[in-house]
């Protein structure tokens, strides 16, 4: 029986256009495959399409739990050194139970958890018959354990008729590189900055099926201090790279030397949706499933900024 309701579930996957790439935090894995018709600025349509996604994550959780799955209790019994090395401080515990929260009035969000599980990066891929064509590709993730947001605080409340949750405190970024398949490295600022997350339907009751989702600010991945190999930064160093003076000195060479002279500190919006799977009525924790999207890295203006899709599950504790 659950071998068939997976298969169903796989097939799910390959008719969700927007997120047909591998989601390690389910229990499957499916071809990834994607259409170039989502943007940054068609914050509905990646709503819509995270919606049919994370359906399909949550729909999963009926299957058996992985083996190195750990709640929150058994985490707080380690010590340092039993937690040393293992990466177990990279890890986002598990929630046990399928109750509900409801919230009246204004509460807050505390230790919310926000582990990837898949990075992946939209890029040109030319077709049988010559055409270009947009798709998120998987990648091999080149940062160490240190890549999950953890101890994200903020406020939840009705807004609206429907539950808000606005982040305002935490480890609430991680600089992370990935590796495309070609060899190429992407840089990016994972984060959650000043996210604004309202739920999708009325109502002040948290519990399986609940989604919510909403944008965020996404900060340069170096800041204005950061000297580049020649020297060059946002507010310090050089103005310009003293071992190509003669380049500089002309019209064509100021041109195609600007974005690389001139640092700046780029912000870009991102978006996330989450879904919640789990509810531990009595400890007020809530767990699920997230999709986020938001831009690469510009090296401080000089490139442009790739998408990045990333797919994982997350932690929370309302009190």
């Amino acid at each position: 029986m659950k071998a068939a309701v997976a298969c169903a579930a796989l097939a799910a996957l390959g008719g969700a256009s927007a997120f047909q790439a591998p989601f390690m935090g389910s229990r499957v894995a499916g071809k990834a495959t994607q259409s170039s018709a989502l943007s940054m600025s068609a914050q509905d349509d990646f709503k819509a399409a995270a919606a049919g996604a994370l359906a399909v994550f949550a729909g999963l959780s009926f299957l058996a739990a992985p083996a190195q799955a750990i709640t929150r209790d058994q985490i707080d019994s380690l010590s340092y050194m039993q937690v040393k090395g293992t990466g177990l401080a990279n890890r986002c515990p598990e929630v046990v139970g399928e109750g509900s929260i409801t919230v009246n009035g204004k509460k807050q969000v505390v230790d919310l958890c926000i582990e990837p599980k898949t990075f992946q990066v939209l890029e040109e891929k030319e077709g049988r018959k010559g055409e270009t064509k947009k798709e998120y590709v998987n990648t091999k993730l080149m940062t160490r354990q240190t890549y999950t947001l953890y101890g994200i605080e903020g406020s939840i409340a009705p807004e609206d008729g429907k539950l808000t949750f606005r982040e305002q405190d935490g480890i609430d970024y991680a600089a992370t590189t990935v590796q495309l398949p070609g060899g190429e490295r992407v840089p990016f600022l994972f984060t959650v900055k000043e996210l604004v997350a309202k739920a999708s339907t009325g109502g002040n009751t948290i519990k399986p099926g609940f989604q919510f989702g909403g944008a965020f600010k996404t900060p340069s991945y170096r800041t204005g201090l950061f000297l580049d190999p020649k020297g060059r930064g946002g507010v310090t160093g050089y103005d310009m790279a003293v071992a190509l003076p003669g380049l500089q000195s002309g019209e064509e060479g100021d041109k195609e030397m600007f974005k690389e002279n001139n640092k700046t500190f780029d912000v870009t919006d991102g978006q996330i949706e989450f879904e919640v799977n789990r509810v531990d009525t009595d400890a007020g924790e809530i767990g699920g499933v997230f999709v986020s999207k938001q831009k690469g890295d510009t090296d401080m203006g000089s490139k442009t900024p790739k998408d990045m899709l990333v797919k994982g599950i997350f932690y929370g504790r309302i009190e």
